[in-house]
């Protein structure tokens, strides 16, 4: 089974885009060249405010549609308790 990420990233203008993939460094740098999703292009530059590992992309799929269901505040406090530890 192939390891896989969710993320949260924070873009330039305060918005939240949630993710998922098997390379987040990639990822990222994606996003910040303009490559990645549609939504983060106009908004660069981004920062990787929460991360989570799993194993397959079923997980994957589940957890990032579970995260986009949380209230902005919910996300922000995920992201919050990630950075502490």
């Amino acid at each position: 089974m192939s390891e896989f990420f969710v993320y949260i990233l924070r873009c330039s203008d305060g918005t939240l885009y949630t993710g998922s993939t098997t390379d987040i460094r990639r990822r990222v740098r994606e996003h910040n060249s303009g490559r990645g999703a549609k939504y983060t292009r106009s908004r660069r530059p981004v920062t990787l405010c929460h991360l989570e590992r799993g194993n397959g992309r079923s997980w994957a799929l589940k957890r990032e549609q579970e995260i986009k269901k949380l209230s902005r505040s919910s996300k922000l406090l995920l992201c919050a308790s990630r950075l502490a530890k």
